[in-house]
């Protein structure tokens, strides 16, 4: 090594007493270093004082430009006296000691790892090794280790591995040497080569002979060999060889014996070393089955719930959930198949689609459905038992638990579009413009000459208003009502029908005698009021209805405990008598509706009407209405009950002469001037469904007004998460308390409701976007829920909506949504789930509320199959857990992800807007085309009507810029539905605004752009199987009907020069907060990409930000930041991203609604309602007002103020510069990646957020008018 010249820095006094003593040790040539080590002993002797006693000494040694360590390694490397050699040592440490990481570093630097282990490995080889030395040597490395990324590659190519390994097996009795040389060890092993090495000179073992039980001597020694043993065990090889020698039952006794005598938790460093060293073993599959072997589950399960109550204790507790959950044995989903219960035949298999490719999986259990006269091979949910899952993430109180999203945080981009040419405008639209004239029918506006139009009649004419009908031809429905269960449909047999049925069904108990009673919506007139059944006293727990005239005497009057729910599949109308269906007859009698003829011999005092061809019979009696607490209610008369006491009901009296008592029953139709009870059942029976639902949930029948309260995002209580957990391990520790009973089952279709004579709920989904595969009660409050896929689809498992009834007041219920699939949910961050109580809306407060207490959302043990998670192995469900109380016995209640809105609810929406159309709107419903299943596909146009017939204003009415609007692609998105009624009530308002806006612009839409999806209870899909999101590009007629006619509209008038000016699709967002949008840009995209692009492919205009901008100022909900305008790869098929690029439209947006709340704004810290929803919509239309007027020349000089485009695009440039952005495709949705940190800690919920927005503006001074239409705004003003 050549001699370093001695310098000195600059300030630091040249006749410093230590850096002489340093430069005569500089003279020393390596000769005279050994012939004179006498003098190289005084020399270091005298720094090694000199450091020891002055710190301003090691500061002069250490200092920035001096050579002084340069002279020292240089003195050790060429020294041979050992005393030379240990003052030198001695000297580096007192110099690492102090001065933290940098001194090491510069140690490190300079070549000091290599001399250290070079001087290791010479010293070894002396016959007899000086012990000093040895120590001093470890200590060292001990110390720069660490700190020296290629520490364990150094110490394999300087063979000194064994050196240290051979020190430990000589010196395991001499704890002074024996802890530098374990540090030095645990240092080695992190490196996987050595690991692998070191586990086959037996150092697993070795170290095991160090680990033992309790004792209170040399924990310290304990506490490293743990954790050497810890990162040795990390290398499958070593686990595997600790499982075949029998130590994990080791670990676990000496784990139990730590955790009994260490009742002071004084060593809890210790006990946490055995369970790291548990958690590595466990990564494999061997280690696991040996966990569970030596009852590991059992050991960890009771020590864990001991620590519970110490807070000091919960990284003990978090790591001994973590490995229980990692063991517990994985199991496959309690179905059949993962596939849909539900299938619809399509008219052909795309190649390559989802669907083909469930065709061609292998055999592997479940039932199999014809399509296309082809069989479906069977596909089942396999439990994969690789070892594929080693790295699993840590899923504690706190852990984020999604592996995606972590690794995103220090990923970069990589789904940015970097193709320039993918992201220029397509020319063309590919199809001849013949092709299109086809829709020229759906813009008779443009052509429009309004000749013949009387302009001072009131809408008596209605050539504007020529809608089609989105209704299909009546079908069988009915009502459910309290403790009836749920059937398809209720034909009532003789009793010598019944005999005969119950001998042949002896699957379900046999029928009641006594049928539902049906009903019919009046069309024209009321119905007719009939006189009630004589029937004994009434439940006030239960929702009772009349029926109609006087039932023969069968001589059997089942009772709630003898009668049980039976149905059988409901065959199509086209033929004629139907299979049987039973249902229970308890307090609570169903509301039907039967479109297929008679079925009982006897007329029963029913009344025939005729409805669509179908005879109908009405069996409900709406009186006129009374006033219960100045809210408007109808009295719906009563039947059957018994006469057992409630703390709940109406309060309705009697009926006179006792022959029934009355219900109370809120007039939502006049609560919700949109909302019509009768009305949306007569929408329903035209709703075409695969299961051919006969149902209607009361939420949608009653309507939903919103409360005037707030509901706060709900502060996460600590340890929730973890207390679930362990609930799930006592299942397999106690299986004995287990009642694993199947309650509700879709996939038994003849009888899903099984029959109970317990104390069981009652599960039902059967109804229009109604989603529940299957109920099993776990424990006798505990209920675990599997949710069905999307149909021809074997995931998608989000949406959930079901009603439960049969409950108990004061009794805290557990229900766990076994089959979830993202890898996180804002249930972890505060969102509740939605509850719709049947008596709350007898007791006129009919609404959805949030809802549920330990809300939580973490990883199961049901393994997902490749084939459902695209490939990939190893993956698990998750679970979201949440509990409640019911606050009225016998209640019927709904549980939500978010406010259902069905197709059925629309088309009332859309007949109720029509119907109120003032004379100065010009409003056209027309059937875009018709879907998979058989559902019309609604399309709006609204403007204004021109003033007159004038050419001039003819001119302004075809000349106005379009806007072109659509919703719910995505049937679980329903708060995209809200949004879009609350645009669609604001431009069917009469305030100023909505008048000056409709005169603005034609307004084209789409309010429901996958109606299939929506009616059957899909999250992701349509009926065929594909997210309907991700085929703009190329989509089909035949199946994918809605985007392929959609896009024909907007290709039809990028041909006539028309392009909207304005597109906008909405959407839901379930994993964010607030309301936001995505856009595109050219510019930003190549700014987050490390592509080259020149100044001419930047040239863009920045109007793409203004209409965000402008709903940062005026919408509460609207967050700017949140927005981003980068084109991704994986959404080059999405409509956001055709439209701009294909018809070239570059305000093409997507609005994403959160689910859950907002943290910022107004709203900070509230979850979101209908209200806010249908307030953004109607926020949207004010800004695309503001937005005619900025956009034009007197609105840019007038309002420049107000936007500052360029500065904001500048200034999220800056952000994207400073940290790496990370990808945004998450599980192939329009959302990017969850990057929320949850707050497990005590005090939650206490950050700082960013000051309410509070824009000067002119619209902001004044409230927006949302029109009289506006259900929210009419009837809860805060």
């Amino acid at each position: 090594m050549n001699k370093p010249k001695m310098t000195t820095e600059k300030g630091v006094p040249s006749n410093s007493r230590v850096l002489m003593l340093l430069a005569q040790l500089e003279r020393m040539s390596g000769e005279a270093m050994m012939t004179d080590a006498e003098i190289a002993r005084q020399l270091t002797a005298k720094i090694l004082h000199l450091i020891q006693t002055q710190e301003k000494t090691r500061k002069e040694v250490m200092s920035k430009g001096s050579s002084g360590m340069e002279v020292i390694l240089s003195s050790l490397e060429n020294s041979r006296d050992l005393q030379t050699t240990l003052n030198i040592l001695y000297i580096l440490t007192e110099l690492l000691t102090v001065g933290g990481g940098r001194r090491v570093g510069v140690f490190v630097s300079k070549g000091g790892t290599g001399i250290l282990l070079q001087l290791l490995l010479t010293a070894s080889k002396d016959a007899l090794p000086s012990e000093e030395l040895m120590l001093q040597l470890h200590s060292l490395l001990a110390k720069v280790g660490p700190k020296d990324r290629k520490f364990g590659v150094k110490a394999r190519l300087n063979g000194v591995l064994n050196v240290t390994v051979n020190l430990v097996k000589q010196n395991l009795q001499n704890t002074k040497l024996l802890l530098p040389c374990l540090q030095v060890l645990r240092v080695y092993s992190t490196n996987s080569v050595n690991a692998i090495s070191l586990g086959k000179n037996g150092v697993v073992e070795l170290m095991f002979k160090i680990v033992g039980p309790y004792t209170k001597k040399n924990t310290t020694v304990l506490k490293v060999a743990l954790d050497t043993l810890g990162a040795l065990l990390k290398c499958k090889t070593n686990a595997r060889r600790a499982v075949d020698r029998s130590h994990v039952p080791v670990l676990l006794s000496v784990y139990l014996d730590w955790h009994r005598n260490d009742t002071r938790q004084r060593h809890i460093l210790i006990r946490k070393g055995l369970l790291a060293c548990l958690k590595n073993i466990t990564n494999i599959k061997l280690g696991r089955r040996a966990f569970i072997d030596a009852d590991g589950m059992r050991i960890l399960y009771n020590t864990s719930t001991e620590c519970l109550t110490i807070r000091t204790l919960d990284p003990l507790v978090n790591t001994s959930s973590l490995i229980m959950r990692k063991c517990f044995p994985k199991n496959r989903l309690p179905l059949p198949t993962i596939k849909s219960a539900f299938h619809h035949q399509l008219p052909h298999v795309p190649a390559g689609g989802p669907v083909a490719q469930m065709y061609n999986q292998p055999p592997g259990g479940g039932s199999s459905y014809p399509l296309c006269n082809k069989p479906l091979k069977k596909v089942d949910d396999v439990v994969d038992e690789s070892d594929d899952n080693e790295e699993m993430e840590a899923d504690t109180e706190n852990d984020t638990e999604n592996e995606e999203d972590e690794k995103d945080l220090h990923a970069v981009n990589d789904d940015i579009e970097t193709d320039l040419n993918k992201l220029r405008p397509k020319e063309g639209s590919g199809r001849p413009f013949e092709e299109l004239r086809v829709y020229e029918r759906f813009f008779l506006e443009l052509s429009e000459d309004f000749q013949g139009y009387n302009f001072d009649c009131p809408k008596s004419v209605s050539t504007m208003s020529s809608s089609l009908s989105l209704n299909k031809a009546p079908r069988p429905i009915i009502v459910p009502t309290a403790q009836a269960l749920p059937p398809k449909h209720a034909p009532v047999p003789t009793p010598a029908e019944e005999c005969h049925l119950t001998k042949v069904q002896d699957s379900c108990p046999p029928p009641p005698s006594i049928s539902p009673p049906s009903i019919v919506p009046p069309v024209v007139a009321p119905p007719t009021i009939a006189p009630p059944l004589s029937l004994p006293p009434l439940d006030l727990d239960s929702i009772h209805l009349a029926e109609d005239g006087d039932k023969k005497d069968d001589g059997h009057t089942p009772s709630p405990d003898t009668s049980c729910p039976s149905s059988k599949p409901l065959l199509p109308p086209s033929q004629g008598a139907v299979g049987l269906e039973q249902a229970l007859v308890h307090a609570l009698e169903r509301v039907t509706l039967d479109g297929e003829g008679p079925l009982n011999g006897g007329d029963g005092g029913r009344r025939a009407v005729e409805g669509g061809g179908s005879p109908v019979y009405v069996t409900r009696h709406i009186q006129s209405p009374l006033l219960v607490g100045g809210i408007a209610t109808r009295r719906v008369g009563g039947g059957g009950g018994s006469a057992g006491g409630s703390d709940c009901g109406s309060e309705g009296p009697d009926e006179e002469g006792g022959e029934g008592a009355v219900l109370e029953v809120p007039d939502t139709a006049l609560l919700l001037p949109l909302h019509d009870p009768d009305l949306y059942v007569e929408m329903v029976k035209g709703t075409r469904s695969v299961p051919q639902y006969s149902e209607v949930a009361y939420p949608d029948y009653f309507g939903h007004v919103a409360p005037t309260f707030r509901e706060p995002i709900l502060e996460r209580v600590y340890g929730v998460q973890r207390s679930k957990i362990f609930q799930d391990i006592e299942r397999l520790i106690h299986p004995n308390e287990i009642l694993d009973k199947v309650i509700y089952d879709l996939d038994i279709p003849s009888c899903p409701v099984i029959h109970d004579e317990g104390e069981s709920l009652k599960f039902n989904s059967q109804f229009e976007s109604g989603n529940l595969r299957k109920a099993i009660q776990v424990r006798k409050y505990e209920y675990d829920l599997v949710l069905n896929s999307d149909i021809n689809s074997n995931h998608y498992h989000q949406w959930f909506y079901f009603e439960v009834s049969g409950m108990r007041v004061g009794i805290t219920y557990r229900f766990n949504i076994i089959n979830c699939e993202k890898s996180n949910s804002q249930f972890n961050y505060g969102m509740q789930v939605l509850m719709y109580s049947v008596q709350e809306a007898i007791n006129c407060r009919p609404r959805w509320v949030r809802t549920a207490t330990d809300i939580c959302y973490y990883k199961n043990n049901f393994s997902r199959s490749s084939i459902a998670a695209g490939g990939q192995k190893g993956k698990s469900y998750f679970t979201m857990t949440f509990s409640t109380n019911f606050s009225h016995k016998d209640d019927v209640c709904y549980f939500a992800y978010h406010y259902p809105y069905t197709y059925s609810t629309l088309k009332m929406h859309l007949s109720k807007l029509e119907a109120l159309r003032t004379p100065q709107i010009y409003l056209r419903q027309d059937v875009l085309c018709e879907t998979l299943g058989g559902n019309n596909c609604p399309l709006l146009t609204i403007t204004a009507m021109p003033e007159s017939t004038s050419n001039d204003h003819i001119c302004q009415f075809r000349n106005r810029p379009l806007i072109f609007l659509s919703a719910r692609v995505h049937p679980g998105e329903t708060n995209a539905s809200w949004v879009m009624k609350g645009t669609l009530e604001f431009l069917m308002g009469t305030s100023p605004l909505a008048h000056s806006l409709r005169e603005a612009y034609i307004f084209k839409i789409v309010p429901m752009l996958n109606p299939d999806g929506v009616i059957n209870g899909n999250h992701r899909c349509s009926l065929s199987g594909e997210d309907l999101n991700r085929q703009w590009q190329n989509p089909s007629p035949e199946i994918h009907p809605t985007i392929y006619h959609t896009k024909s509209l907007l290709q039809y008038l990028a041909h006539i020069q028309r392009a909207p000016l304005v597109f906008c699709d909405y959407h839901g967002h379930s994993r964010k907060k607030n309301v936001f949008m995505y856009g595109c840009s050219v510019k930003e995209t190549v700014w987050q990409s490390n592509i080259s692009a020149t100044s001419c492919d930047l040239q863009e205009d920045l109007g793409y930000r203004t209409l965000p901008k402008i709903l940062s100022q005026t919408a509460p909900a609207f967050s700017m930041s949140s927005c981003s305008f980068v084109v991704e790869r994986s959404k080059e098929s999405t409509a956001r991203v055709v439209v701009w690029r294909e018809i070239g439209v570059q305000r093409s947006y997507t609005m994403e609604s959160t689910l859950c709340g907002c943290d910022q704004g107004r709203y900070k810290g509230l979850q979101i309602g209908t209200r806010e929803l249908e307030e953004m919509g109607a926020q949207f239309c004010v800004a695309l007002l503001r937005l005619k007027r900025l956009t034009s020349p007197l609105g840019i000089r007038s309002h420049q103020h107000l936007l500052d485009v360029e500065s904001d695009l500048i200034e999220s440039r800056c952000k994207v510069v400073s940290s790496s952005s990370p990808t945004t495709y998450v599980m192939d949705e329009d959302e990017p990646s969850f990057l929320e940190e949850v707050d497990y800690s005590a005090e939650s919920n206490d950050d700082e957020g960013d000051p309410e927005i509070d824009p000067s503006n002119d619209l902001q001074d004044t409230p927006v008018h949302l029109g009289h239409l506006s259900d929210s705004e009419t009837n809860h003003r805060d």
